[in-house]
């Protein structure tokens, strides 16, 4: 399996930052783990390079409506999706306009990490820290608890 997180924009807050790619090692630990950062522009540049990024993976658009997942549902469903095709699967996160109206329609599903409206950067950590949960709910290792 390989995961690709593509997100609009940079995280440049250094403490945040640090805490992303701490977990994102820990996810690596595990499965493949690729983090594209997109620059926020017109909306037909954002859709193309989420495209680009995402071509070949089966894709899940990060959304405020969309399906609420539990995180051992989610590690469950992680699982599921890294079974199919080539393996490869890459989470979209929106920027302040949320994602390209296209790339949303375009994805395989659609969850939602909580009701809020989270900032990207914010989406980003709560994803990936998510990420690396369901690969200890998979392995039945202590982090989950």
């Amino acid at each position: 399996m390989k995961i690709i997180v593509c997100a609009v924009g940079k995280v440049k807050d250094r403490p945040l930052r640090d805490a992303i790619d701490e977990y994102v090692a820990r996810v690596r630990r595990y499965v493949a783990v690729d983090e594209v950062e997109i620059a926020d522009g017109p909306p037909e540049r954002v859709r193309a390079a989420f495209e680009k990024a995402l071509a070949g993976a089966t894709v899940v658009a990060l959304e405020v409506n969309g399906k609420a997942l539990s995180s051992p549902d989610f590690a469950r469903f992680v699982e599921r999706l890294g079974a199919r095709g080539k393996g490869v699967v890459g989470f979209a996160i929106g920027g302040a306009d949320g994602l390209p109206k296209e790339i949303s329609a375009a994805a395989h599903v659609q969850i939602s990490l909580s009701t809020f409206t989270f900032p990207h950067r914010l989406a980003r950590l709560v994803l990936v820290e998510q990420l690396y949960r369901a690969m200890t709910i998979l392995r039945n290792e202590p982090y989950a608890h």
